[in-house]
């Protein structure tokens, strides 16, 4: 008589936290290395890819890689995996894809030359006049 099988039934993927609730995880873990300069930046209808970007710096490689790191492991505790990391090896810019959440953590002098809050912002601000 042989042994019945076990079935393991693939499990469905778990839901996705809602973007504010991803935002507010990457700003948090962020803010909680202390990060500079972080911003946030609303992108729905502008893009696709995500709703948000959060972009931040760190005063050296080591610590951008902190920052990044710190945003993988509090996305890791509340239950999801991030879909990418980028960037970790040179850690100059090493981005974090959360789905919703796009995080950039940039050493300044590489955020100054790509000016992503320029590039994703303009257009934003009402004409002066």
């Amino acid at each position: 008589m042989s042994q019945p099988q076990h079935v393991i039934k693939p499990q469905p993927p778990s839901p996705l936290p809602a973007a504010a609730d991803l935002l507010k995880l990457a700003v948090g873990a962020l803010e909680e290395i202390k990060a500079k300069d972080l911003v946030e930046i609303d992108v729905r209808g502008k893009t696709s890819v995500c709703d948000y970007m959060v972009i931040a710096s760190g005063t050296s490689t080591r610590h951008v890689k902190s920052l990044a790191d710190e945003v993988v492991k509090a996305s890791k505790q509340a239950g999801f995996q991030p879909l990418g990391v980028e960037g970790e090896r040179e850690a100059e810019w090493v981005l974090v894809d959360l789905g919703d959440v796009v995080v950039h953590v940039m050493l300044p002098r590489v955020r100054e030359f790509y000016a992503l809050e320029r590039l994703w912002t303009v257009g934003d601000e009402p004409p002066e006049g």
